[in-house]
């Protein structure tokens, strides 16, 4: 009788263990399903472009640790503009290492003109407020350049960090471009003189920190800028020609000044 129930006893005890595991894969089956069906929301999260992580972001006041910038690690690069020459990552850097030309926006002004004078001599005359100033020394110490080179470097600014809105971006560089319509003298080529002179000086002020990436995105960012003044100082003599040809009432003569498109 002590060996029957001892068997029993064996048969019971594997009739346990059969259900124990039983029970236990089902409990692994369902924790595979569900890890399943987590990474498949994850990889649809991810593929919506970080769209949560946005709106988590504004619903907490838009605050950041990055100055507003965001991650590209994070989320994987945004789509541009296809009229913008820089990729999401070139724009991110370029916004980023702005920030250093911000913080010492008159010294670069400054630095910029120096360097342009110093190229091109004959553009002094075309300022009537420092034209005497013939020296470096002379130009680095007077207040009617500095004036000046903030002026330019706030455009400049502008400009860059309106890198992200670019149908604004080109009104604002095409209002630019025309209002060199009123200089005297001015020509459209001009504007490609200050295209060194502005890389020379963004070197200086970042030292360093100009690496040969940063400075060809520079170079990038430039041209681009030019393009468009350049695009706007001629839009705005097709302009004059259309209201001058369009117009078949005497208010086209009341004006007497000279040409200074040429």
């Amino acid at each position: 009788l002590g060996g029957w129930e001892t068997n029993a006893q064996k048969r019971a005890t594997k009739l346990n263990n059969k259900t124990n595991t039983k029970q236990l894969q089902k409990k692994k089956n369902r924790h595979i399903h569900t890890y399943t069906q987590t990474s498949q929301t994850n990889r649809k999260r991810n593929a919506m472009g970080c769209e949560l992580t946005k709106l988590a972001s504004s619903s907490n006041g838009g605050n950041s640790k990055s100055n507003n910038l965001p991650s590209l690690d994070a989320c994987g690069p945004p789509p541009v503009d296809s009229r913008l020459p820089l990729t999401a990552k070139q724009k991110y850097t370029m916004v980023a290492s702005w920030k250093g030309i911000s913080r010492a926006m008159e010294t670069t002004g400054i630095t910029m003109f120096i360097k342009l004078f110093e190229e091109h001599a004959d553009l002094l005359n075309m300022f009537a407020k420092f034209k005497e100033l013939k020296t470096k020394e002379e130009q680095a110490t007077s207040e009617e350049l500095q004036e000046h080179a903030n002026k330019v470097m706030n455009t400049l600014d502008e400009g860059i960090r309106g890198l992200d809105d670019l149908d604004t971006f080109f009104e604002f560089i095409h209002q630019v471009g025309a209002s060199h319509r009123r200089i005297p003298g001015f020509k459209q080529e001009y504007f490609w003189r200050i295209e060194e002179p502005f890389l020379s000086a963004v070197s200086t002020t970042l030292g360093d920190r100009y690496t040969q990436n940063v400075e060809g995105i520079y170079k990038l960012t430039i041209k681009f800028i030019i393009e468009t003044l350049v695009a706007g100082y001629e839009a705005s003599a097709n302009n004059n020609v259309d209201n001058t040809t369009s117009s078949s009432t005497p208010a086209t003569k009341l004006s007497d000044e000279p040409n200074r498109a040429s």
